[in-house]
């Protein structure tokens, strides 16, 4: 498996050297989200606004329209929490291109419940003019800031740090509203998204072997959600639909897959994997996703409870998958 190690870092500095009217806020966390080398290289466009995140909202508006463009940088819970209200009536409101890069989505911290952005995703989709990314890998992260800028309004990014895997091709970066196929296959049809889909991954390769067919959608554009492979996806799947999210089950990927096929009247059952409204203590990634149910065993439960089989896996054929097996999906 490749690791990339502070790819968001090394982006926004080459996206800093194509439009000088990026602007980089930082809430006191300028190391912790990959931004201090930013203000080395471009001191004069890097503000430290301090513990303070409504007033760095309130001051992204106004520099926003004196024809800036700027990006704000703190841990995501910090992001729309705390500050939903300047970010509805200052930035969502007057529809202005405000980027919030927001850090430690879902439970992948120590930090504990006081850090963890788990319903984010449910808050934000209720905003008028918001757009929200999700980062699953290195790539995305390398491609992310062109999609956000082509945005004319808010966007929210669910970002990753440090030492992030590369699941995808250098080469094919992510689209705008339109899912990334993983796996073709008409038995049961998989969506997920972020820190998930590494998971995801790993189960569907063995479940293929188990004799399973799963259409895998790894999605990155949470809102808007309209990408027309989704409800074919859904249409085909025999068994039904898996959804599988780093965020509460109620109001992120689940429940816009749900939204899917409710209103498109294809009457598919689903299963909705994520947290169960609950909060979560602080430990590592791969210790948090074991117990809140967000990891492969569980997605390889929920597939033998929607199909009806039994596949007889157990963790140590899981480990055996590593992400160079993954290069033919």
């Amino acid at each position: 498996m490749k690791i990339e190690i502070n790819t968001h870092s090394k982006n926004i500095i080459r996206w800093g050297k194509l439009h000088p009217e990026a602007v980089v806020l930082s809430g006191d966390l300028g190391s912790s989200c990959e931004i201090k080398e930013f203000g080395q290289v471009f001191p004069e466009r890097y503000f430290s606004m301090g513990i303070a995140e409504q007033n760095m909202v309130s001051w992204a508006a106004g520099l926003c329209r004196e024809g800036l463009r700027p990006y704000l940088h703190t841990f995501g819970v910090f992001l729309y929490r705390r500050v939903l209200d300047q970010v509805e009536m200052s930035v969502a409101y007057p529809n202005l291109p405000v980027t919030f890069v927001g850090f430690l989505p879902g439970i992948m911290t120590p930090g504990g419940v006081s850090h963890q952005a788990t319903n984010d995703v449910a808050v934000l989709r209720n905003v008028p003019n918001m757009t929200i990314f999700d980062m699953g890998d290195a790539t995305e992260i390398e491609s992310v800031l062109d999609l956000a800028y082509g945005v004319n309004g808010p966007v929210f990014i669910r970002m990753l740090r440090k030492e992030v895997p590369r699941l995808f091709p250098a080469d094919q970066p992510m689209e705008f509203n339109r899912a990334r196929v993983l796996s073709q296959g008409g038995d049961v049809a998989l969506f997920s998204s972020g820190i998930c889909t590494e998971e995801a991954m790993r189960a569907t390769a063995v479940l293929k072997k188990k004799g399973l067919s799963i259409q895998h959608l790894h999605i990155s554009t949470l809102k808007p959600f309209s990408d027309p492979q989704v409800a074919e996806a859904i249409a085909k799947a025999r068994y039904g639909c898996i959804a599988i999210e780093n965020h509460v089950t109620i109001g992120g990927l689940g429940s816009a897959v749900a939204d899917t096929i409710a209103e498109g009247g294809l009457g598919k059952r689903l299963i909705k994997i994520g947290l169960r409204d609950t909060y979560c203590h602080g430990a590592s990634k791969m210790y948090l996703l074991k117990k809140y149910g967000l990891d492969a065993m569980t997605l390889i439960a929920a597939a033998e409870e929607l199909t009806g089989q039994q596949f007889g896996v157990d963790e140590s054929q899981l480990e055996e998958i590593r992400f160079e097996d993954y290069s033919a999906v």
